[in-house]
């Protein structure tokens, strides 16, 4: 399947190069794409830059925003929160119209240092943002939850735990559900489907503590798990 990625973080990488794995036809987007390959610093945990990284996956393409989401019959956005619906108005509305349109950004804002607040929250969510900015885009909020590593490989957490998704389609999310088995392993009980798209405003707001309890652990491999008892009569 062709597959676009906007944005070439390091959940862009975690993600891409588990598709690549399985054969998946990935062109990875960026706003400038000479920049990209011209930077050479880590990124703002250490981790090698995208033009280092994308040199083991051969496979790969890479292109500008526009060039990945017309590319891709689904989409997911990996880019920072802030910058999500910049970066999917350059992509272009006609470039996402009736594509399921994965959504793994959380609107963290980093401008008054860390940890970071959310630019959005409450009555609103990015999840909902994007959907009425594209309203023919089929916006399925899932994987926001979890670090990169956990998304594409949740074995890396033992035990129980959840991945959610939320969105107005129903059909996109039986499709996104369906990829989470069958792309990255997840389990059918472990996936939940909390609703439509408002639902994105509690998963975003997980995040703050999800921050806290990666600096508690000082590391990433941990993840959310829903326990449900039995109904009291």
């Amino acid at each position: 399947m062709k597959i676009g990625i906007i944005g070439t973080g390091m959940v862009g990488q975690a993600i891409g190069g588990k598709l690549i794995e399985q054969g998946q036809d990935v062109m990875f987007g960026t706003r400038d794409v000479e920049t990209t390959l011209a930077r050479t610093e880590p990124d703002g945990f250490g981790n090698p830059p995208f033009s280092q990284w994308i040199k083991g996956q051969p496979q790969a393409k890479v292109g500008a925003f526009p060039e990945a989401a017309a590319h891709g019959e689904i989409i997911f956005n990996v880019t920072a929160g802030v910058a999500s619906l910049a970066a999917l108005g350059m992509a272009g509305r006609e470039n996402l119209s009736g594509k399921t349109l994965i959504d793994i950004a959380n609107p963290l804002d980093f401008s008054q240092g860390f940890p970071p607040s959310l630019a959005v929250c409450n009555t609103d969510s990015l999840g909902e943002q994007i959907q009425k900015a594209f309203p023919e885009a089929k916006v399925v909020k899932a994987l926001n939850t979890m670090s990169a590593l956990v998304m594409a490989n949740p074995a890396s957490v033992p035990g129980d735990h959840n991945v959610f998704l939320s969105g107005n389609d129903a059909e996109a999310k039986e499709q996104v559900a369906a990829l989470l088995q069958d792309w990255f392993g997840w389990q059918p009980q472990q996936i939940v489907d909390l609703g439509d798209i408002t639902a994105a405003r509690g998963t975003e707001m997980l995040l703050p503590i999800w921050l806290r309890l990666f600096g508690m652990f000082q590391h990433p491999f941990f993840n959310f798990h829903v326990a449900v008892g039995a109904s009291p009569r």
